[in-house]
């Protein structure tokens, strides 16, 4: 038992640390990819421990006492009884509630978020295609005749681009593609799955920090990868003037924009930007990715060490 206390001990230190050094991270100097792994990562690595060692509970004395069936079964036979149950057994039925109530709260939370998406990208796209027209090229782009410059994608199949006639009306031509492939990246980036997906997990679990500041900081993130892929391919000069010349009103809930926050930030990140090379910006992926999945496991073994050095001290001979 001592094994799953300890996976889940070290999943809730996880949980309450790896926040804090990621949102200390300067982002202006950071490949935004790399923290996106770390984020979404750490989530699974800290759900994955918790999960492990709600199961190895849910299995008294780790497979040798029995199963899921006797450990319910003696809790209830002892409580028949008027006596206390085993701490095994108790553990295995206390590991079945709260793996249940876990599934059952992700399944809820997870579809009725699936429900809201569908419904409101439906209706806003109902409307959009009465007001625009379809552009040529894919993803496909609806141009509306606004003379706001603004820019937002909608997830779906397919992807959907929206613009104003503002865009070419009131910015250079290098500007508009800059803008086009910044919503490019967050369609082929899939970054509105990512973003509902951490949504979905801080309502499934809001008391662990990690999932509770996740929505927020890929947010920010899954912007500053959308703006360095459009500086990849126009320039950093292109963005900067973009982002200072769209505008992020009436954008419909949902939706990913060019003008989206946080401008300050993604202003100075273009300012020191420096293009790396597809090789270093995987390393960093790689790395942070495997960081990030093991340090809950990292953490439950050196707790495992520190109750074995506190509980089994070396005698001196």
């Amino acid at each position: 038992m001592i094994v799953a206390i300890a996976l889940v001990a070290g999943a809730m230190v996880a949980g309450w640390l790896v926040p804090r050094a990621l949102t200390h991270t300067d982002l202006r100097h950071r490949d935004p990819r790399a923290l996106l792994s770390a984020w979404l990562l750490s989530m699974s690595g800290v759900l994955l421990a918790g999960t492990v060692g709600i199961l190895l509970l849910f299995i008294p004395e780790h497979g040798t006492a029995g199963s899921l069936a006797t450990a319910l079964n003696g809790c209830w036979t002892a409580l028949q009884h008027g006596t206390s149950p085993k701490l095994e057994e108790l553990g295995g039925a206390v590991s079945v509630i709260m793996l249940l109530a876990g599934a059952i709260r992700l399944t809820v939370v997870g579809l009725g978020e699936i429900r809201r998406v569908r419904r409101t990208r439906r209706d806003h796209l109902a409307l959009l295609r009465l007001a625009g027209r379809v552009g040529i090229g894919r993803p496909r782009t609806l141009w509306l005749a606004h003379d706001e410059p603004m820019a937002f994608s909608i997830a779906g199949r397919p992807g959907v681009i929206v613009a104003t006639d503002g865009l070419t009306r009131h910015l250079p031509s290098a500007c508009t593609a800059a803008v086009l492939a910044h919503e490019q990246a967050h369609l082929r980036g899939h970054h509105h799955l990512l973003v509902g997906l951490a949504e979905v997990l801080r309502r499934t679990v809001p008391f662990v920090p990690l999932f509770r500041q996740a929505p927020a900081a890929i947010r920010d993130l899954v912007e500053l990868s959308a703006d360095e892929a459009a500086a990849r391919r126009h320039g950093p000069a292109a963005v900067r003037a973009a982002l200072l010349g769209v505008t992020g009103h009436g954008v419909p809930d949902g939706a990913l924009a060019m003008a989206g926050d946080p401008v300050a930030l993604r202003l100075a990140r273009l300012d020191k930007w420096n293009e790396s090379g597809s090789a270093r910006r995987a390393l960093a992926c790689g790395a942070a990715g495997i960081v990030a999945t093991t340090l809950p496991f990292v953490t439950s073994v050196a707790l495992l060490l520190t109750v074995a050095i506190a509980t089994c001290p070396i005698g001196v001979q």
